[in-house]
């Protein structure tokens, strides 16, 4: 579990195709993690495979590649980095399993005096769970929808503590992001479905 609060951002270096799936090796900052630790890059959970002080190595199966822009990533890519809660942590953003529920697409940017706006395109499943002023997870971040835009898309405005401290600030219309809604959305939305006639 997450909190969409990065801890870094990292860069890949290195992309090999493996019989363990799409096989990344990321620099970061981090001293002391271990093989076995699952770790948020861009908001997917996956595992740590190998390790060694600042840096790491994950693998993505096909499931994941899916699901989310992995297969896109080069060496070069820079990613937001989140370690797993511990207990004892400060639940700072809002609850994150760190399972991609699809990509969205930005359609634009904006400055608005200190403000950055984001206006991303998403899926109609993740649509229909959206709420104003509710959270969204946005290549792991955790964001407020600032507004909803009509069925297909939302705005989230980025302050700049998070421009700094992520890799949101270089987003540009047309860049895929990956999306992850809030869960409590979700089990809402599986707990009246029967009622609305929308169990799948």
């Amino acid at each position: 579990m997450f909190t969409g609060l990065i801890d870094d951002v990292g860069t890949v270096e290195r992309v090999l195709d493996t019989p363990a799936g799409r096989e990344l090796t990321i620099a970061c900052r981090y001293e002391d993690l271990a093989p076995g630790e699952s770790i948020a890059i861009n908001g997917a959970c996956l595992t740590v495979r190998e390790c060694a002080p600042r840096r790491f190595t994950v693998a993505a199966i096909v499931t994941t590649l899916d699901r989310t822009t992995v297969a896109n990533w080069t060496a070069g890519t820079r990613v937001n980095l989140e370690r797993s809660l511990r207990a004892s942590d400060r639940l700072g953003g809002h609850i994150v399993q760190g399972h991609v529920d699809g990509v969205g697409r930005v359609r634009g940017t904006a400055r608005r005096d200190d403000a950055w706006l984001i206006d991303i395109e998403v899926p109609e499943d993740i649509a229909e769970l959206l709420v104003p002023h509710g959270a969204i997870a946005v290549d792991g971040v955790s964001l407020t929808v600032n507004e909803i835009l009509g069925r297909d898309a939302l705005q989230v405005s980025i302050i700049e503590y998070t421009l700094s401290h992520t890799n949101i600030g270089v987003l540009k219309p047309g860049d895929r992001v990956q999306l992850e809604a809030d869960v409590v959305g979700k089990y809402v939305r599986r707990l009246v479905a029967p009622y609305t006639g929308s169990l799948s």
